[in-house]
């Protein structure tokens, strides 16, 4: 999510606005250690946001030039700040 945020330029009160969240339930799912920690819904209103805005998520084994899981921005896309 950090990543995610760092490559759209944005912090995570503006990515609690874009994805309908409270700022702490996006507190408390970055500060979650190895997998991210959350209900189904708001985990899916995340990666929406995210995807929306224009990062690609890469899981883990799939096509990478390093192998691992990640992010990305999308090919075309311009990110947005969400405001």
């Amino acid at each position: 999510m950090k990543a995610a945020r760092a490559l759209l330029g944005i912090d995570q009160r503006d990515l609690a606005a874009i994805s309908g969240l409270s700022l702490p339930t996006i507190q408390r799912m970055e500060s979650s250690k190895g997998l991210v920690r959350g209900n189904v819904d708001s985990l899916t209103k995340v990666v929406d946001s995210i995807e929306s805005a224009g990062v690609e998520l890469i899981n883990e084994h799939a096509v990478s030039s390093d192998g691992g899981r990640g992010v990305r921005l999308k090919i075309n896309t311009k990110p947005s700040r969400g405001k």
